[in-house]
């Protein structure tokens, strides 16, 4: 089975500390993922409040981001990711990762996307890609949306802008993504695991038993494969599990793999519609953008 990685840098302390350490753990492993990355300003401190009710055992917002992270922004001056950690972006391509867009500003999509007008969500992404063209040389291959936000006009804008597929959604399944009818030619590729912090909301879940919670989930093979999400910070203040965690999934035989990989593994004509209905999941505040039913089924 394929288990395709997927790591989002969205902060300046995740990107400049997390993502150098977790290409060093990748090599180690012999595993591949796409990293994502917020190609703009860090304001992390305009999400406090919800930093601070995402705190988990064992991962604390503190632990997790650092004190300067939570005030990015706010009392501090928000870090441009782009520029300041240029060569690390640049260094995750030439390692051999994937790369795509996260977003321009995160602390912003992740607030005002899901309400985002057309003209707003286009300078957005707009921004985000010509950032990433001037960094990387080449039009970005995929998208990322932060959070699972999205909107209508993101998800139309995901085709007009070239991507060749996006991981916008949770879900349980490769998919082409339907909006109040209207069919979006860019794939999605859904995170189907929960992620770290989702599973630390758990009754007694912690640090040590987390690697044994994912593991367990990933025991059986599955045709469609999986997406696992993975955010740097967490990915670093969590590095012990991290790394047992790609140690099990090679030993129950999977191939940990970037979603290029799992999307050049599938037929993407014969790809299921499906509709994009907001919803929750367990372990996570507030709503965030699922794959529904399928389209006409």
């Amino acid at each position: 089975m394929k288990i395709a990685l997927k790591i989002d840098a969205a902060t300046f302390r995740g990107t400049l500390a997390g993502v150098p350490r977790l290409v060093e753990a990748l090599r180690q492993a012999e595993a591949q993922a796409s990293f994502f990355f917020n190609l703009g300003p860090d304001r992390s401190g305009r999400r406090l409040g919800a930093a601070l009710a995402e705190s988990r055992p064992g991962a604390s917002a503190l632990g997790r981001h650092g004190f300067a992270t939570l005030l990015y922004g706010t009392l501090l001056p928000a870090p441009d990711i782009g520029r300041r950690c240029a060569d690390i972006l640049r260094g995750v391509r030439d390692a051999g990762f994937d790369t795509g867009v996260l977003s321009w500003d995160r602390a912003v999509w992740e607030s005002q996307s899901p309400r985002g007008g057309a003209d707003w969500t286009e300078r957005s992404m707009r921004r985000a890609v010509a950032r990433y063209e001037k960094l990387f040389g080449e039009a970005p291959k995929a998208h990322a949306a932060p959070g699972w936000q999205t909107n209508p006009h993101a998800v139309r804008l995901t085709q007009r802008l070239g991507y060749g597929y996006a991981s916008d959604t949770r879900g349980s399944c490769p998919f082409i993504p339907v909006w109040n009818a209207e069919i979006t030619l860019c794939p999605q590729l859904p995170t189907t695991l929960p992620t770290l912090d989702e599973l630390l909301a758990q009754d007694g879940c912690t640090a040590e038993t987390l690697p044994d919670r994912l593991l367990a989930l990933t025991a059986q093979d599955r045709p469609a494969g999986h997406v696992f999400s993975l955010q740097a910070d967490l990915g670093l203040a969590l590095l012990p599990a991290v790394e047992q965690i790609l140690a099990g999934w090679k030993r129950q035989g999977h191939e940990v793999v970037s979603l290029s990989g799992l999307f050049e593994s599938i037929d993407a004509s014969r790809l299921p519609r499906h509709e994009l209905v907001r919803g929750s999941v367990p372990g996570r505040r507030g709503s965030l953008v699922l794959q529904g039913p399928a389209f006409l089924a």
